[in-house]
């Protein structure tokens, strides 16, 4: 068991480093990025599948619970009718490590025809997806956290804190209160913590 534990702190290390790297350099036209998401007049919209799917469905409650209308669109749902959930409005994020999933591609042209702002999410500048989009939201890493270099572990994490920290930032450019955050989130302890907190 000690070596198991020894696996599991290594993990959470190699995790950490990997952010640290992806923190220092973060592409000079994420400024672009941000105005583009601050500025956009319709909704935010996550699409992706497998772990990018999850990171992306994560990502729009968190934006929505920041009060930045968001949604999530499996791509694979999206070529089958739910396309037309996406406004030409709207901002798409579409995530996808590798920048080649298919199922991701695949929304590309029908968005397009929409007018929605695309913005690739990936590890891969010069994929697809990269190349098929408005904007493009770049993060690398040397390796996943697994000694197989194969679960989406690094990435999904990276993916994950990226996604986070631009909504904090922008909901804290926008000013957003804990006044604010209570009405989106009434219910549960934390709901109920809030509220205790205004009526005192």
């Amino acid at each position: 068991m000690d070596n198991l534990l020894k696996i599991v702190k290594q993990t959470i290390v190699n995790e950490q480093e990997a952010l640290a790297v992806v923190q220092e350099n973060l592409q000079s036209d994420m400024i672009e990025i941000l105005e583009v998401i601050d500025q956009c007049r319709g909704k935010i919209v996550f699409s992706g599948v497998g772990k990018s799917g999850h990171i992306g469905k994560k990502l729009a409650a968190t934006y929505s619970s920041l009060g930045i209308p968001a949604i999530f669109v499996h791509s694979t749902e999206a070529v089958h009718g739910d396309l037309g959930m996406i406004g030409s409005d709207d901002v798409v994020i579409l995530l996808s490590n590798s920048g080649e999933t298919s199922e991701v591609l695949a929304t590309i042209p029908s968005i397009k025809k929409i007018g929605s702002t695309l913005i690739a999410f990936t590890s891969k500048k010069d994929s697809s997806l990269a190349f098929g989009c408005d904007y493009q939201l770049i993060y690398t890493y040397e390796k996943e956290a697994d000694s197989l270099n194969l679960a989406p572990t690094t990435s999904a994490i990276i993916m994950l804190s990226i996604g986070d920290a631009i909504a904090v930032g922008i909901s804290e450019h926008r000013h957003f209160t804990a006044t604010d955050f209570a009405l989106y989130h009434p219910g549960g302890s934390l709901g109920a913590q809030l509220k205790e907190s205004q009526e005192e």
